[in-house]
Order: structure tokens, then C-alpha cells, then sequence
């Protein structure tokens, strides 16, 4: 007999509450295997590849490619006894809740088993529950402090009648009936795709697009890629986009760090020719033959140097405990645009490692940025962050804290201009710095001596080695 076991949206690791899913990598009757790739998921930080949890065949694929999911929510489901004998005639399916997960065995409060949805009432000789086989990865699922899950299809479906139209009224759910009427769509102009002719989300957000898609073609900018996922229902004259994933997540982190943590920002102009020439050598060095040298790289070994001087800028605020943490190690972050956002994944144990391997590092963390598949590991628990404005042409800036840190280096663009040098007019190459700090833990002194050591390294790289 069919033993239906569903797949709840997991936590990767990160305290997401939502994901959008990207990409099925399986389809409706393809039989699976326990870590095969199963499906991209957008969070707000990053793409992530989540593996089949069981051995069996893909039933149903209960979200679509671009709905946002709950954690916790079931994404598809799963039959783990294919092979087994059908289903006595007049016994509805029941689909069982997956197993508990390892790492909350201990921790997670008792449930009562969810009822299957069935538009078929059960036989009085079927069983109220089937309990799940196979194994399910340690980490997903809802964590055990969280609300229980939601039982899956128990929210009404409303019947809402077309115009003129009675006799075959529309099946709809709430949510969905009320996005509609939000996005100006007629839902009897639908051709529904769910179950029993249910209009879903998706169905409704493809027709706004079809509709968008029409009314923007005569205007010049519709092409932009930054407008695809928008739709139009005021004629053309301007498109309204979603905010979501990355996006969502970095509006939420910034606004919190802005009204959290009083911010300063100090300015620092320095000749940084002796770094620029020092970057010309080490890319002619043959040691530094297989990575890319750039004064970004300086930069940062810069920052880390005058972290080491000034230990106490390298902490955080826990408001909840009323108490700072130092940190004792450097998780350097590099804020990078990525074509799904602002992310700032970041290089651990920086403070440990030798100039050529933070620029291994530093290529590394760069490559994985441009493609948008940062690992959630990449995004935590960042100490101290630099923003290179300088490599979109931009002399300096106030950067706004990445959250849970307590400054970041905005580093601006290198540019010839005179420069006074040892009591005469020359041309030289000169940068601004930036750096900005929450002032609940860094007086304007210690974040003045702080970046007065980065220009000090930049200036002359030499106190890098009295330093180090």
C-alpha cells in the first residue's frame, strides 16, 4: 500500500521563517534518492541546493517555481513504498508527517498528528495515521521552539462567483482571492492549475505578469531584468516589484542597524602610492602567481593589523543580556553586489592567515558572491566588514554597520592627483577611508586610532611587517 510522506520547508541553518522555491530539479513521478539534488531554494542570504531526504517517487509538487514558502510548510511529496501493493478501493491516502529530526529528538514537544486533506471521505477501516519510513537529513525542519506546523491544505477554500456567473463559481483561498483583488485580476479569467480547478498564487501572479507584460511593451525601459518579476496595473507607467529574498532580507538588517546602533562615521585621506607599488610587485612575484593581487587585498591585511592594535573594536551588543562581546578571532567581511542583492559573506579566522592565502581567500569569496550561491556558513557570524566603493568609481561614503558588528571600512576609489610629499608638489596616488561604528562600543578616539592605523599600513606598508 502507498505510504505518502511530505517534505516540510527546512531551516538551513540560518533562522530563516521563508524561502522562495527557484528550481525543481525533479518532477511529478520521477523516483528519488536519499541527497539527490531536490530543489533550489532562494533565502534572503543566498541559493541553496536542498538533497532528497527519502528513498521513493515524487507524487506531488505541493509549491510552484516562484512561491514564497513558509519553513515548516510542505514543499512536496513523496510515495516511499512504491513498490508496494495499491491501496484498497475506497481507502483514502493519508500523508504522514516525516519523522522527527535528529537534532531535535530530545527538545521537540509532542504533536498531535495532522488529518490528510481528502476531498473523499476515509473508510472507517482506514488508519489514522501511517507512520513515515526512510531517513530524513539531521537539520531540517522546524526547530523545536517554533510554532507546531501548519496542517497541510486545512485553510478554507472559498467559492467565489464569476461575474455573470453562478452556476460554476471560482474555487479560491482566501489569500489568494484577496492577492487578486489587490492586483486588479478578474479570477474567471483564470485557468486554474491546482487540484479540483483551485485557483493558486501562482496562477494569479502569471496572469499579472501576462498582463504587465503586454501593457509595458511599449515602454522603452521593459526589457530591464530588475522589472521581470514586476507587474503594472496603472497603465504602464510604472512597475511594482515584490520585495523579497535577498532584498527583503537587507532592507530588514539595514533599517534594524540604522535605528539600533548609533552610528559614526570618521574620514581619512591617504597617499597610498607605496601600496600601489607594492601591488605591482607581488603581481610580478611568482609566489602570487596563481592569485589575484589587488589593493583591496591590502586593504584588508591593513584592517587586520590595526584590529590586532585595537583588539576592543573587534566586539558586539547584546542588547538582550545588557552585555559586549569581544570577539577574539576576525571574521572579515567584504560587502559584495550580487545580482540578487547586497551580501556580505565573510572569511574566517582572517586575523590567521598569511597575505597569500587571505588573497585565496579574498578569490574565493568573490567568485561565490557574483553567482549569488553564497553558503549560509559564508553569511554568519561576521566581526568586521569592508565595503570597497572605490571599484564603482565612488571617493567614500557612510556605510551603515552590517548587523551584530561594530564597524565597517568603506575604502573609495584610488586616484593620481597632487599631492604635498616630502615638503614638494607631486603626483601620487591617493585614497578615502571611512569607517563607521556603532558608539555604544567604540569612542570616536579608539575608532580615530583605528583608522589612523589602516592609513598608517596603506601609506606605508612597512608597518605591516613591525606589526604582524
Amino acid at each position: 500500500m502507498p505510504q505518502f510522506q511530505s517534505f516540510p520547508l527546512p531551516d538551513a541553518g540560518e533562522g530563516l521563517t521563508e524561502a522562495d522555491v527557484v528550481t525543481w530539479r525533479v518532477a511529478v513521478g520521477d523516483r528519488v534518492e536519499i541527497n539527490q539534488p531536490l530543489v533550489e531554494i532562494e533565502t534572503a542570504k543566498s541559493l541553496v541546493e536542498l538533497p532528497c531526504p527519502v528513498d521513493g517517487v515524487v507524487t506531488e509538487l505541493v509549491a510552484r517555481e516562484g512561491d514564497t514558502v513558509e519553513v515548516g510548510s510542505p514543499i512536496c511529496i513523496f510515495d516511499i513504498d512504491p513498490d508496494g501493493p495499491p491501496a484498497p478501493e475506497g481507502v483514502a491516502p493519508v500523508v504522514a508527517d516525516p519523522p522527527p529530526f535528529a537534532d531535535h529528538v530530545e527538545d521537540a514537544p509532542a504533536e498531535e498528528p495532522a488529518p490528510a486533506a481528502s476531498s473523499a471521505p476515509a473508510a472507517s477501516s482506514a488508519p489514522a495515521e501511517q507512520e513515515g519510513s526512510g531517513a530524513v537529513l539531521v537539520g531540517y525542519g522546524v526547530k523545536a521552539d517554533a510554532a507546531h506546523r501548519r496542517p497541510r491544505n486545512v485553510e478554507v477554500v472559498e467559492q467565489i462567483g464569476g461575474v455573470g456567473d453562478t452556476e460554476y463559481p471560482v474555487l479560491a483561498k482566501p489569500p489568494v482571492r484577496k492577492l487578486a483583488k489587490e492586483l486588479g485580476v478578474d479570477l474567471t479569467t483564470i485557468n486554474p492549475s491546482g487540484p479540483g480547478g483551485l485557483v493558486t498564487r501562482g496562477d494569479v501572479e502569471q496572469k499579472v505578469k501576462t498582463m504587465s507584460a503586454q501593457t509595458l511593451a511599449t515602454y522603452a525601459n521593459d526589457d530591464q531584468p530588475w522589472l521581470e518579476t514586476g507587474y503594472s496595473n496603472d497603465g504602464g507607467r510604472s512597475t511594482r516589484v515584490p520585495v523579497k529574498s535577498v532584498r527583503k532580507r537587507t532592507a530588514e538588517a539595514m533599517v534594524q542597524s540604522a535605528f539600533t546602533a548609533p552610528h559614526v562615521t570618521e574620514f581619512l585621506t591617504v597617499d597610498v602610492t607605496e601600496t600601489m607599488n607594492l601591488v605591482a610587485k607581488l603581481k610580478a612575484d611568482k609566489d602570487f602567481a596563481d592569485v589575484r593581487v589587488t589593493p583591496l587585498l591590502l586593504v584588508a591585511k591593513a584592517l587586520l593589523l590595526a584590529v590586532r592594535r585595537h583588539p576592543e573594536v573587534n566586539a558586539s551588543w547584546d542588547d538582550a543580556s545588557q552585555e559586549i562581546v569581544y570577539k577574539h578571532y576576525v571574521n572579515l567581511g567584504i560587502a559584495a553586489s550580487t545580482p540578487r542583492g547586497l551580501v556580505v559573506p565573510n572569511i574566517k579566522d582572517a586575523h590567521r592567515l598569511p597575505l597569500k592565502a587571505l588573497a585565496t581567500e579574498l578569490q574565493h569569496l568573490t567568485a561565490e558572491a557574483r553567482t549569488g550561491r553564497v553558503s549560509p556558513a559564508r553569511m554568519a557570524d561576521g566581526t568586521i566588514t569592508i565595503t570597497n566603493v572605490g571599484a564603482l568609481g565612488i571617493d567614500t561614503g557612510t556605510p551603515i554597520l552590517n548587523p551584530g558588528e561594530s564597524a565597517i571600512l568603506a575604502f573609495g576609489a584610488i586616484r593620481q592627483q597632487p599631492w604635498v610629499h616630502e615638503g614638494e608638489i607631486q603626483i601620487r596616488w591617493v585614497t578615502q577611508l571611512a569607517l563607521s561604528f556603532d558608539h555604544r562600543l567604540v569612542d570616536g578616539e579608539l575608532g580615530a586610532r583605528l583608522l589612523f592605523d589602516v592609513g598608517r599600513v596603506m601609506n606605508d606598508p612597512a608597518h605591516g611587517l613591525v606589526w604582524a
